[in-house]
């Protein structure tokens, strides 16, 4: 698989984003293990969950130990694969959620992500999301102190704007390795901040790159041009979908959600196809 770099690390150019393995209705454990699995064979080296991703009842971090596990199962090498996780978006006791940027929160919150994940240091640790209780600058300095205590490896942002990724920037020193926005063809509004990481070196991680857990396998119904250009390289509109994000700037790495080991062997292929400059204006105008 092509690598691209986030931070000083080399991750493949997809990665998986584990949220819907533990979502009301996902899928049962085994499936679930199988999904990381299959992500691994086809290549992937970048996992994204968080401590909030979890099923009604089944208490924080499931996401997290979920991964741990099949991570532990797997028969090969794990030693390249990169763990994103994320704190401050937390769940409530009906199955909301809630935020909490609080610096002690975050930093608490970011030792026991280690712990579930069993790992010394996380490999990239994100905000989840802004709390506009708490000045951003006092929540990211948080990060910059876990950077420094050597808890995390990387840090990163997500849910920002413009402003909030300069601001994190200089919080850090200059040391902000990812952001991590939606975007999609139906929702391009991060355009700008996909663009200001790509002019600094940032790595952006669209969030729900195929529109989401209920839209993904409608794509080509909702954007008819992507089934078109997709029945001309015979792939899925899904693939093309990927491949087009991925063409928009070296530092986009996509996180596709998947609940089946089908759906990220998939996606993991996107890599590999080449759309020529016609068919990228022509996705590019249509998104």
């Amino acid at each position: 698989m092509e690598q691209r770099t986030l931070g000083e690390v080399q991750v493949g150019a997809i990665g998986l984003g584990a949220m819907p393995l533990s979502v009301d209705g996902g899928p049962e454990p085994q499936r679930a293990i199988r999904t990381v699995h299959a992500a691994l064979d086809a290549g992937v080296t970048l996992i994204d969950t968080a401590d909030a991703y979890q099923p009604k009842g089944a208490g924080i971090g499931h996401n997290e130990e979920l991964v741990a596990r099949a991570l532990a199962s797997y028969g090969g090498d794990t030693s390249r694969v990169l763990v994103a996780t994320k704190g401050g978006h937390v769940r409530t006791p009906d199955g909301g959620w809630d935020l909490d940027g609080r610096p002690e929160h975050l930093k608490a919150a970011a030792k026991a992500s280690a712990a579930r994940l069993g790992v010394e240091a996380i490999g990239l640790y994100q905000h989840h999301r802004p709390d506009p209780r708490v000045p951003y600058e006092e929540t990211i300095g948080a990060l910059a102190e876990l950077l420094d205590e050597g808890v995390i490896r990387m840090a990163g942002i997500s849910n920002a704007d413009e402003g909030q990724i300069r601001t994190a920037q200089e919080v850090l020193g200059g040391r902000l390795a990812a952001v991590q926005n939606q975007f999609s063809p139906a929702f391009r509004s991060s355009r700008g901040e996909l663009e200001l990481c790509a002019r600094s070196g940032i790595a952006f991680l669209p969030w729900s790159p195929l529109g989401g857990i209920a839209n993904a396998g409608r794509l080509a119904q909702r954007h008819e041009v992507f089934a078109q250009v997709a029945a001309e390289h015979g792939v899925s509109p899904q693939q093309v979908c990927l491949a087009w994000e991925l063409s928009l700037s070296p530092t986009v790495i996509p996180i596709p959600g998947a609940s089946r080991p089908q759906s990220i062997t998939d996606s993991a292929q996107a890599v590999d196809l080449e759309l020529s400059p016609e068919q990228l204006a022509l996705l590019d105008a249509a998104a």
